[in-house]
């Protein structure tokens, strides 16, 4: 169960978050990142308009300040002030008088949700538009007088693009990435629930002490951002062992994962590992080269192995980018479901290890270091491994496996999966036997 204090935090997140305007770049991504640095010492990085990223250009920077269709009498039938999704995003600026055929062309709206406003953007092509409900649609179709259209925007070659980057050192200098995407307006699920996912995993690791990786957390405009950012950062990828992109993980829908593109890396081994564990069946989903960012850090000449953990993936749930992602599809419960299985992952990768017997030939003496039952000949518990070290109880099978497979060659995450033992378990026989004298770790 979530910690409630934790839980108070998600809402507070949420509830401060999603009305604010996000796009690629401007106010609203500072906006953002200034409140999430009030809970981890997140550092922002501005990359100049113009500037050349592998393939591709930093575009203009945008700021939004309102929009809204008005009848002739000033009647405002759609308004940005309202839901920031009203208005295309990176909509060029826009003041006309226009008949409904001119504007008809720059409308979206969705005939089979007749109550929601689609997300949609403009954001490499300069144009302009709105997105409105099936019926604002049928009220402005009714006008036969000019409307009033007004989009107040700006394109500033001058401006930037904003990253937020928090770098945890560890006792190795090989990095796990872990990298969200900060450019949605308001939805919820995708991709707010990311965020803030991302900001508590990187928080638990702050305050549980130094890991064992160092983790590199960042916050992205999706696309551009992981473009920009390993085109000005190449070195990260030689010592980036793999990563995970955290996005729609607090709908109501069952929890799955999208694997990375090697299938069987250590990152898909720990996430199906914390899965089992918690006695979760997810829904799998094989890597393919469209989705979100995951398709940039697979890319050819990066090609880190980065998987996501899901709850409603995109494209597969009604409400996607749409005004129906709101607050009341995601919960500070349903994001700490998801939450509960990245922080498992982490503890996995962070704690895995090979280990070697320091016993040079068969197995060693259990019972004179107090870790064999006093009578012999007893039934084992299965599965039972008591966390303290004054009252140990085990597996004696598990531990068992875990000293025939302490050779050197295999790390705690094979032992857990060839021997179907909890990965849990294994590191706390692990640890046992490692203060026992009968491993070290190698």
């Amino acid at each position: 169960m979530t910690d409630p204090r934790e839980l108070t935090l998600i809402r507070e997140l949420l509830d401060e978050l999603f009305p604010i305007a996000r796009s690629l770049s401007g106010a609203g991504n500072r906006a953002t990142l200034d409140r999430l640095a009030s809970v981890i010492p997140l550092k922002t990085h501005e990359i100049p308009c113009g500037t050349e990223v592998f393939d591709w250009i930093v575009p203009e920077e945008w700021q939004i300040r309102g929009g809204w269709i008005a009848t002739a009498n000033g009647e405002r039938i759609v308004d940005f002030d309202e839901n920031n999704l009203h208005v295309v995003g990176y909509s060029t600026p826009v003041n006309h008088r226009l008949l409904f055929s001119e504007l008809e062309p720059k409308l979206h709206w969705l005939p089979e949700m007749p109550h929601a406003i689609p997300y949609r953007t403009t954001y490499y092509k300069k144009d302009w538009g709105f997105c409105v409900t099936q019926e604002q649609y049928q009220k402005l179709r009714g006008s036969t007088e000019p409307l009033e259209v007004v989009i107040d925007s700006e394109l500033d070659a001058s401006g930037s693009l904003t990253i937020g980057e928090l770098l945890i050192p560890g006792r190795k200098d090989d990095e796990i990435l872990v990298s969200t995407y900060i450019c949605h307006p308001s939805m919820a699920n995708d991709n707010l629930s990311g965020v803030i996912a991302t900001t508590l995993l990187a928080k638990s690791i702050i305050d549980s002490g130094q890991p064992s990786y160092t983790w590199r957390f960042l916050f992205v405009p999706e696309t551009i951002g992981p473009i920009a950012y390993v085109s000005n950062n190449p070195d990260i990828v030689d010592r980036t062992l793999g990563g995970l992109v955290i996005t729609c993980c607090g709908g109501p829908g069952k929890l799955g994962y999208k694997k990375t593109f090697k299938g069987n890396h250590l990152v898909d081994r720990a996430i199906e590992l914390a899965f089992r564990d918690f006695k979760i069946n997810p829904e799998r989903y094989p890597f393919c080269p469209t989705g979100s960012d995951e398709r940039q850090y697979s890319s050819p000449g990066i090609r880190i192995p980065v998987a996501t953990i899901c709850k409603d993936k995109y494209h597969e749930y009604a409400q996607y980018h749409t005004s129906e992602d709101n607050l009341d599809f995601v919960t500070p419960e349903q994001i700490g479901e998801a939450l509960k299985v990245y922080r498992e992952v982490q503890m996995i990768l962070d704690s895995n290890t090979k280990i070697a017997s320091t016993v040079k030939g068969g197995e060693p003496r259990l019972g004179a270091r107090g870790l064999y039952p006093s009578t012999g000949g007893s039934n084992k518990q299965p599965g039972v491994t008591h966390r303290s070290k004054d009252a140990f109880e085990y597996d004696l099978d598990a531990m068992m496996w875990v000293l025939f497979l302490a050779d050197g060659d295999h790390d705690l995450v094979e032992i857990a999966e060839n021997t179907g033992v909890a990965y849990s378990d294994i590191t706390i026989i692990s640890n046992r036997l490692e203060e026992s004298g009968l491993i070290v770790r190698v």
